[in-house]
């Protein structure tokens, strides 16, 4: 419990954890991104609209698996990591992740009746016109139990969990700092996925302030002759193209003006769904 790592710990090089990095990215593809893919695919019929769906089912175990794996991944850390702030953001992880299933499901729903991602709860058609007018306010707090109470309950302490990992992974051996084809084949899945969790979750804020605080670790504890381990490069590197990957999204709808309309102000990163509603199920 320790600010920096001592000599000790870092001689104890973790090796790569190909079962937990694989787990890692598999269920945040199917159970993360895939549940609104789910939702739209599977028969209504399926999951009637008073019911949760086939999505709501997928939030429930990423709900569950997620924890267990950050747990998993804590236990492996070659340095003694402070139990109480783990224990409080797994906590706070699994409440706000819950919150957030409700609001998502519900807004989920909103689309088979005509809701439009890319417009404000207000500006919606649906919603405008409802009666009497406080029930646009119930709507404006359901969206923000989704949007911002739960993304932030549910990413601040993943992201904390995820940098004091890292904080581990060290090693005074510049031969151990390499990473094996196994985390090469896996950085682009994991990049990817973490893009669209900055951009669909809007946490850039967030995202970039861990990825920085990660680069100014890696150059302090170069200074102490330590290098990244296979562990530490996995996850630096998925950042890096996380973050090339963001910039990219953004330079390529930068002069949208519907998007531009939504997301005001100076940090402007377009949701994937507010696109895919504006620009791809409008054509259909």
């Amino acid at each position: 419990r320790h600010s920096s790592v001592k000599a000790d710990e870092a001689a104890s090089t973790a090796p790569f954890h190909l079962d937990l990095w694989f787990y890692f990215t598999l269920q945040n593809w199917v159970l993360d991104f895939g549940r609104p893919i789910a939702m739209l695919v599977f028969p209504l019929e399926w999951f009637p609209l008073n019911k949760p769906s086939v999505g709501d089912y997928f939030h429930m175990a990423y709900n569950i698996i997620t924890p267990f794996l950050l747990l998993k991944l804590i236990e492996r850390s070659p340095r003694t990591l402070p139990r109480s702030m783990i224990y409080v953001s797994i906590i706070t992880f699994v409440m706000g992740a819950s919150i957030h299933l409700v609001g998502d499901s519900v807004n989920h729903r909103l689309l088979f009746s005509g809701y439009q991602h890319h417009l404000s709860v207000r500006e919606n058609p649906i919603i405008k016109n409802l009666k009497p007018e406080t029930l646009i306010d119930s709507f404006e707090l359901l969206y923000y139990y989704d949007e911002y109470l739960g993304h932030s309950m549910w990413y601040v302490p993943f992201f904390l969990i995820i940098f004091m990992y890292f904080s581990g992974c060290f090693t005074p051996t510049k031969a151990q700092s390499s990473a094996p084809g196994a985390a090469l084949l896996l950085v682009v899945p994991s990049g990817l996925y973490y893009w669209y969790l900055v951009t669909e979750g809007q946490i850039f804020i967030l995202f970039i302030f861990t990825f920085f605080a990660m680069l100014a670790l890696v150059l302090h504890q170069k200074r102490k002759r330590l290098f990244l381990d296979s562990n530490g490069l996995f996850l630096f590197c998925s950042f890096a193209l996380t973050l090339l990957l963001v910039a990219l999204w953004v330079a390529w709808l930068w002069n949208d003006p519907v998007l531009r309309k939504k997301y005001p102000g100076v940090i402007y990163v377009p949701e994937p769904w507010a696109f895919y509603t504006l620009h791809v199920s409008s054509r259909h």
